[in-house]
């Protein structure tokens, strides 16, 4: 069981409800109980699927007399082909198993459906089995057990006699002075005497109330129950007093005598606890005597107390409250918090740190928090996990700290802040929060820490600087400074103060401040308080003063700042409160200027004191947690992204737009959301992960797309900060794999473990149990046909990842340990080592699958129990055979030595008459050759055949012959290569074995010494004298009649005189291949290593009612390779979109030979409708309303559909990751909107279907979200589709730069010389012009053809609310259009769209006739346009123009707009009236465009390239609006595109009007510019422009300054060529181009 599930059942229902019943019961008899019920209700919450897991957890547990688990019974339902009859009688089988996999699924929602499942199981078992059997039996008493359980954890039924005392409380009122005291000094009183107990120690320092603060276990001590009829502890009085319960001391006295008096009872006199129930009384009644002698002065007590310097140490039942209780299962976090005193650190750390130090204190409020029981929070904490326990620890935290390495650090010096010393504490709380569960007790631990450590910094913080004056003093003059220089800081705020308080309005003496005097009510206004975040009012400003609040200066500048905000964020622009906010932050800016630079703090004081101060600004701290650091770059990634244009596109972002501006808005999005408030929640510490920021600007994001129209700017905005948001958080994870780990590979290493542990088993004198095994056949000789098994071939499959399922990997190895014991004897050692091995495995798979809660599988199912009746059947059916198999053996056994005997005295007859005759005699010691053996020595002897290695016998006997000869008598040794045996058999280095064959042999023929040892012996001692080569291992004996190997159990052997010394280090046991194994005999069985060994499975027809004739269900069926399930989820062939749609598979049937399936559709995200801001989890799918009949032919594969709860919890071991998908939504079709759901539909299963193998995590993961498929998609058509109109923005933008700038040098003059470069070069282009004139045709007849009637729009009413707001930003800009499209009639949205239209068809119908081939060789149309004037200049008026109002200015006089081409691109203004007569200009400023113009485009020279570069309309017509000129035009209709006279703009008679273009097109677009240019025309000139003079211009005529040079459109080409200048380039361009204009002229008649 791994750590984290022990924790969790040690600390839920045992700790979380006891003393809980009673206290509810207690409560529900005082009066008024109505209203304290419900609080206590919520004091102590039951976990409700702890409580479960405890129930299960004692019916799994309960075991009977002879200690045998009574639910072996209940594991699995019985099979189907074993029992049918079982089906028929139970309609609802459930079993053990299911029910574990509902709880690890938390299906249970309440202990009533436990228990609902627990009878259904039961009575199954006892409607099936008789009564009188033994599975009857079990089922009555674990109900029983089941029961009893249940009414100790859920229902203690101990209330009645707390009625009868809350009664007699009532019944005795008045008879103690504690009665008349109020209810808040009592209470008060009450927690002095709880806290004198809980405090108590003895002279040893131990907790004399360690064993009072909680109940006893009711699992631990079931009698304790029984003997205490009124259990009660510390805690229960504590929350007591909480609620008020007593209304006297007495009645507390009552409680704390009922506790010891227990404690008595049921403990033996003299014990420890027996004393400590006495000394609780005894403290008691002693403080409750001083309480009441000193009740007059008890205020004053109390007053002394707060002030004293116990300050850190807090009342429990008040701290308490202040962090809730959220860990009340958690019997450490449940109860109070108070501050451990008796195991301070200070006295220790006395002489190098102080207790006055912050840093210190922050430390110590974290170390010594404990709860009302006394155990520690911190305990966790105090040292760093093992590394060999935890070694995943220390992967997952990359810096691992704890409370002994920060007090190390804090003991040498390293803490210079309170930040840094946070910071350390942050990063240990977040290393414990990361690598625990959040369910976890640690989790919770670092929680409850976190919070008392920000507690504690706000006290510090906040403490007044009494502190320091205490360590000051011992310096008088030190005080003194001290106390002016805080007198001058709060002089100066108070100043300040006054300052805006005493302003007054000009004219009405109106004081300025009244409004801001208090925060708005709540009953008036109540959608302030969702609107302000952070409320702030001058009153509570003042109170911060007084009390000295803020430490510094700037702290109380930041509050007027912020509550100045609030009133402009909240209230329209231009109202009063608006206005007066303004004025009043104008008036505090000048005051504090007034008043100079604040005085220096940091020259007064101690060192020391210095050290606290510098600790008091968190908001500069330089240190960070990690969490900080991701979400502050997480938020300045978006907040500083800008366009390719430098524009910030979180601007407009920043902050909620006002409810004047546009009260709608708040209309349509429910959850308003700013960048400011998230940095807010950012700076409160709001955000536990990264995921709540992403979520909050997703939700920010989503607002924006939701109330802007979808072909707006700040659609498009919001849709690339998202992208960058995301690509931004991609960018942190880095490395980190967030991710499900693969189950396939912790499956695969699991079966390796417990194969390697299994065939490691040894016995305890080191043998390995499977090593007599090796000798099994991988065929059976009793089923040929079956593929080879043996443990070989089990090896070769693990070692290749062959398994992906327990039960797979387990049948095998049965099978291989059941042919063992088939194939060999009873009493043989391989049947008892396979018997040993079979039951190892069951233990260790158990362990390592931790009995379902690691890897769920069938194969959990056979338990000891089943082997232990496999094996007594195996015996009992083998036992009788082998009877007369060796009644057999011995009958010829018998007559074998009858033969055998006669042929012997027939063969040595004479040899033993003589020896028998002389009576040879025997001695123990022989010399030969100078060679000494004696009886036990081992020798070589001369092998009997030439080639072979000398025979190893052991001397059992010498002698001497009468002739002198000297011989021995003893036992041969076989070598592994004398032996006959298996080719699969492995041995022992230098092993050899003892035979049954003994004889004489002549001393003569011994070669030499050698030593055999015993295997027990071998590994681990020596012989002295012998080479290594000569010494050999025996393990087993050799019978060769039989052919057979045994293992020796005891050395018989004669006494040896070899000495025997210890090995310096054991020898390994190494075993080798037997020298008859081929090299390919491994791998006979390996031919289909690549594939997976699969479970067996069959065809599971099931009867449907119903069913349409000729059709069979099944609920398991193979089909084309595949085998399917009811409930599997299958991908289908779905034409058209980019991933296959998934179908489960509910109803599966074969009808006329095809087999069909039937079951819902999901969908992917791509399918659904929603904005691109919306994030989905990685492969999430969302169910549909689909549900079709589908052939199994366009089946594709499998996969799996999990739910949210069990895709983050486990995975089945036989789909890869990237098959298993997630769905928590049904999508719905009619209403475009995803809803959650609970849960996916569960199926069951019959005994033959193979179900799938559960693997859980061991952490839960933590899927991330992804950006939507639609998100690059929009931005990309967005992109497209206003790039005109930002290109023509940055012309606004230029036009705004020019406006208020002075006229330079610079800037164009048509009075300029002829040489001028300006006169010479027609035109010349912005440089953020290239990027839109250099479209081909092919990408410039797309974004003709991305018209709509918003854009048209946004691209005329843009110029106008410019106009109307200069100040704007671009991201305002775009938000004022989207609302004025928003309030725009339906009527006039319906034009907009047709003339959109009307333009797209232009487009279309133009764009044939214009492909046309340049006469010039290999110069495409566009190339030679280059030197076409922009269509924004003044002379190209568009004939689709309408007026437009208020773009003029300050001149004001009507006008005539131009109508800029449909993309965008900005209407501007064009001539206005001349003071000089501007409609009688001569008549010859008004030419028509002759053929060979230069730089003039004739009527039809705008080709498809002046279309693809400059985005003008197609047919090139440059139309004078009619009343352009007219001085007595009246004012223009409101909005652009109301034709003039009720017709049409575009329809309205024009007259062609050419013009050259001015040297600057941009300049030209602003009317001052124009104005100077229409001022430097004079009457001298026969023309507006010098086209005569710039036809004639030479290269060699003109002088280009560097700065001339700089601005020429160099861009246009890739490189000079081979011109010694890009102006020599330009040049030569220039003439090619007007070349090829006139030969267009003349070819075409033009």
């Amino acid at each position: 069981m791994s750590a984290s599930s022990k924790r969790r059942r040690a600390t839920s229902p045992s700790s979380s409800v006891s003393g809980g019943g009673d206290l509810d019961d207690a409560a529900s008899s005082t009066p008024g109980s109505g209203r304290k019920r419900r609080r206590i209700s919520s004091v102590a919450p039951v976990d409700t699927i702890a409580v479960c897991h405890e129930l299960f957890n004692a019916v799994r547990d309960h075991k009977d007399d002879q200690g045998r688990q009574l639910c072996e019974f209940f594991l699995r339902v019985p099979k189907r082909r074993n029992q049918p009859d079982y089906y028929e009688m139970v309609s609802q089988p459930i079993d053990m198993t299911k029910i574990q996999y509902k709880l690890k699924s938390e299906d249970y929602q309440d202990v009533e459906h436990l228990t609902a499942d627990f009878q259904l199981m039961f009575r199954n078992a006892k409607s099936f089995y008789k009564s009188d059997s033994e599975e009857y039996r079990a089922a009555c008493k674990l109900w029983e057990v089941y029961l009893q359980t249940r009414t100790e954890f859920v229902q203690p039924g101990d209330g009645d006699e707390d009625d009868e005392d809350g009664d007699d409380m009532m019944d005795t009122p008045g008879m103690s002075t504690e009665d008349e005291t109020s209810s808040g000094s009592l209470k008060e009183v009450l927690e002095q005497l709880l806290e004198v107990i809980v405090s108590h120690t003895d002279p040893s320092g131990r907790l004399v109330s360690e064993l009072f603060q909680k109940l006893p276990s009711k699992v631990h001590y079931p009698d304790y129950y029984a003997v205490i009829k009124e259990p009660i502890d510390l805690r229960a009085i504590a929350q007591r007093i909480q609620i008020g319960y007593y209304k006297s001391v007495n009645a507390m006295a009552k409680d704390i005598d009922l506790m010891a008096k227990n404690a008595k009872t049921y403990n033996e006199p003299g014990s420890q606890v027996f004393k400590d129930a006495n000394t609780i009384k005894k403290v008691f009644i002693q403080r409750k005597t001083e309480l009441e002698h000193a009740e007059p002065t008890k205020s004053s007590l109390r007053i002394r107390n707060r002030k004293s310097g116990q300050g850190d140490r807090l009342s429990g039942v008040n701290v308490a409250l202040q962090y809730g209780s959220e860990s009340e299962d958690d019997p450490v976090l449940s109860g109070s918090v108070c501050y451990d005193e008796g195991e301070s650190e200070a006295e220790s750390q006395s002489s190098s740190m102080e207790m006055s130090n912050p840093i210190f204190q922050l430390y110590e409020a974290v170390r010594g928090a404990r709860n009302n029981q006394g155990q520690l929070f911190s305990e966790p904490f105090q040292q760093l996990p093992s590394r060999r326990e935890y070694p995943d620890y220390y992967q997952q935290i990359k810096q691992p700290t704890a409370l002994h390495q920060i007090r190390a650090k804090m003991k040498n010096g390293e803490y210079e802040t309170m930040e840094q010393m946070e910071s350390d504490l942050n990063l240990m709380f977040e290393n414990a929060k990361r690598y625990n569960m959040p369910n976890s007790s640690i989790y919770k631990r670092a929680f409850r820490l976190q919070q008392i450590m920000q507690a504690k910094k706000r006290e510090l913080l906040r403490r007044d600087d009494d502190d320091g004056d205490s360590i000051l003093s011992s310096d008088a003059g030190s005080i003194k400074r001290k106390s002016h220089k805080k007198n001058v800081k709060k002089n100066r705020m108070k100043a300040l103060y006054a300052a805006v308080t005493e302003a007054r309005e000009a004219g009405t003496n109106r004081r300025l401040c009244d409004l801001f005097m208090v925060k708005p009510s709540k009953k008036d206004y109540p959608d302030y308080y969702k609107v302000i975040l952070e409320p702030m009012d001058l009153k509570t400003i003042e109170h911060n003063i007084r009390s000295e609040r803020y430490a510094t200066e700037e702290a109380l500048m930041e509050d007027m700042r912020l509550m100045f905000r609030n009133a402009r964020h909240y209230n329209e622009e231009g109202s009063q409160v608006y206005n007066d906010a303004d004025i009043l932050e104008k008036i505090l800016k000048d005051k504090r200027k007034e008043l100079g630079p604040p005085p220096e703090e940091d020259d007064v004081g101690s060192p020391k004191l210095k050290l606290r101060k510098s600790g008091v600004s968190p908001k500069k701290s330089k240190y960070l947690t990690p969490l900080q650091q991701r979400l502050n770059e997480l938020y300045d990634a978006v907040r500083n992204f800008t366009d390719r244009r430098g524009r910030r596109l979180s601007t407009i972002f920043l902050r909620l737009p006002s409810r004047a501006e546009l009260p709608d808005y708040y209309a349509t999005i429910k959850r308003p959301i700013d960048m400011e408030r998230l940095r807010s929640h950012m700076a409160t510490g709001r955000y536990q992960d990264v995921e709540a920021l992403v979520e909050d600007f997703a939700l920010m994001f989503n607002n924006a797309c939701i109330y802007n129209e979808p072909e707006s700017l700040i659609y498009r905005d919001a849709l690339v900060l998202h992208r960058v948001l995301l690509e931004t958080r991609k960018l942190q994870e880095g490395g980190e794999d967030s991710g499900a780990p693969a189950v396939g590979p912790l499956v695969r290493e699991l079966t390796r473990n417990l194969f390697v542990s299994m065939l490691g088993h040894q016995d305890e004198e080191g043998r390995c149990y499977s090593d007599s095994l090796a000798e099994i056949p991988a065929v059976d000789p009793a089923a040929p046909e079956k593929p080879p098994l043996n443990f070989d071939v089990i090896r070769m499959n693990v070692e290749r990842g062959r398994y992906r399922r327990l039960d797979v990997f387990q049948e095998q190895v049965f099978e291989v340990l059941e042919k063992a014991r088939r194939l060999h004897r009873t009493d043989s050692e391989i049947f008892d080592d396979s018997v040993e091995l079979q039951q190892f495995f069951i233990k260790i798979r158990d362990e390592l699958c931790k009995n379902g809660e690691i890897l769920l599988s069938t194969a959990l199912n056979y338990t000891l129990k089943h082997l232990h009746n496999d094996v007594e059947q195996e015996k009992r059916e083998k036992i009788p055979k082998e009877i007369e198999e060796d009644k057999e053996k011995k009958e010829d056994d018998e007559e074998e030595e009858n033969k055998g005997g006669a042929k012997a005295e027939d063969l040595s007859g004479d040899a033993f008459q003589s020896e028998s005759e002389s009576e040879r005699v025997y001695s123990q010691d022989c010399s030969f050759e100078n060679r000494t053996y004696h009886v036990g020595d081992f020798v070589y002897v001369e092998p009997s055949e030439p080639n072979l290695k000398p025979h190893i016998v052991c001397i059992e006997r010498l002698w001497e012959d009468e002739a002198g000869g000297k011989w021995l008598y003893g036992c041969w040794f076989y070598r592994p290569s004398e032996t006959f045996h298996l080719a699969t058999r492995k041995f022992l280095e230098k092993e050899v074995f003892k035979s049954d064959y003994y004889n004489k042999v002549s001393i003569s023929k011994v070669l030499g010494k050698c030593v055999v040892m015993f295997v027990k012996d071998y590994f681990k001692l020596q012989p002295e004298g012998y080479r290594a080569e000569d010494v050999y291992v025996c393990e087993s004996r050799y019978a060769a009649r039989n052919k057979s190997f045994k293992k020796i159990k005891i050395w018989a052997m004669p006494v040896s005189s070899v000495k025997l010394a210890l090995r310096e280090v054991p020898l390994p046991v190494v075993r080798v291949a037997s020298m008859f194994a081929k090299p390919d005999q491994e791998t006979f069985s390996f031919t289909d290593s690549g594939s997976f060994v699969d479970k067996e499975r069959e065809d599971v027809p099931m009867e449907m009612s119903g069913a349409e004739p000729g059709c069979q269900y099944y609920e398991q069926l193979r089909y084309s390779n595949m085998w399917v399930k009811v409930g599997d989820c299958v991908y289908i062939q779905s034409h058209g979109l980019s991933k296959p749609r998934v179908a489960r598979i509910e109803k599966l049937w074969v009808q006329n030979g095809t087999t069909f399936f039937f079951g819902p559709i999901f969908i992917h995200p791509e399918e659904t409708e929603h904005e691109p801001t919306k994030m989905f989890y990685k492969r999430e799918v969302f169910l549909s309303n689909l549900e079709e009949t589908l052939p199994m032919t366009c089946v594709i594969g499998k996969c799996m559909v999990s739910s949210f709860k069990d895709f983050l919890s486990c995975r089945p071991t036989e789909v890869s990751e990237e098959d298993n998908l997630l769905c928590e939504s049904r999508y719905i079709e009619t209403e475009k909107q995803m809803k959650k759901f609970k849960g996916l539909k569960r199926f069951s299963y019959s005994s033959k279907v193979v179900e799938d193998e559960i693997y859980y995590f061991r952490k839960l993961i933590v899927p991330q979200k992804e950006a939507s498929p639609f998100l690059d998609k929009k931005i990309d058509e967005l992109e497209v589709k206003l790039a005109d109109m930002e290109d023509a923005d940055d012309d606004m933008e230029d036009m705004d730069e020019e406006e208020d700038a002075p006229a330079t040098p610079s800037m164009p003059q048509m009075q300029t010389p002829l040489t001028s470069d300006m006169d010479i070069m027609p035109y010349t282009p912005s440089q953020s012009t290239p990027k839109v004139k250099g479209l081909s045709k092919k990408e410039g007849a797309k974004r003709k053809i991305n018209m709509s009637g918003y854009i048209l729009f946004s691209s005329e009413m843009r110029a106008v609310i410019k106009a109307r707001h200069p100040d704007f930003s671009f991201g305002e800009l775009s938000r004022l259009v989207g609302t004025e499209w928003r309030n725009l009639e339906a009527s006039k949205k319906a034009e907009y769209e047709e003339r959109a239209a009307k333009i797209v068809d232009q487009q279309e119908r133009d764009r044939p006739p214009q492909k046309q081939v340049s006469p010039r060789a290999g110069t495409p149309v566009g190339a030679l346009m280059g030197m076409v004037p922009s269509p924004n200049t003044m002379g190209m008026i568009n004939q689709t123009m309408t007026p437009v109002p208020g773009m003029m200015g300050a001149y004001g006089q009507p006008y005539m707009a131009l109508q800029g081409p449909h993309e965008g691109l900005l209407s501007v203004a064009p001539m206005p009236p001349h003071p000089a007569g501007g409609p009688h200009l001569p008549p010859h400023h008004l030419q028509q465009g002759m053929p060979g113009y230069p730089g003039m485009l004739h009527q039809g020279m705008m080709g498809a390239g002046m279309n693809g570069m400059a985005g003008s309309p197609a047919s090139g017509n440059f139309m004078q609006q009619p009343g352009m000129y007219s001085p007595g035009q009246h004012a223009p209709p409101p909005y652009p595109g109301q034709g003039q006279l009720g017709q049409p703009s575009h329809l309205q008679p024009t007259t062609p009007m050419f013009v050259a273009p001015p040297p600057k097109t941009q300049r030209v677009l602003h009317s001052e510019a124009y104005l100077k240019y229409i001022e430097g025309l004079n009457s001298e000139s026969s023309s507006v422009s010098k086209w005569d003079q710039t036809l004639k211009a030479q290269r060699r005529d003109a002088h280009l300054t560097k700065e001339q040079e700089s601005r020429l459109p160099a861009h246009w080409l890739k490189s000079k060529g081979a011109h010694t200048t890009m102006a020599d380039a330009l040049w030569r361009l220039r003439d090619l181009m007007l070349r090829d204009s006139l030969n267009m002229c003349q070819a075409y008649n033009l």
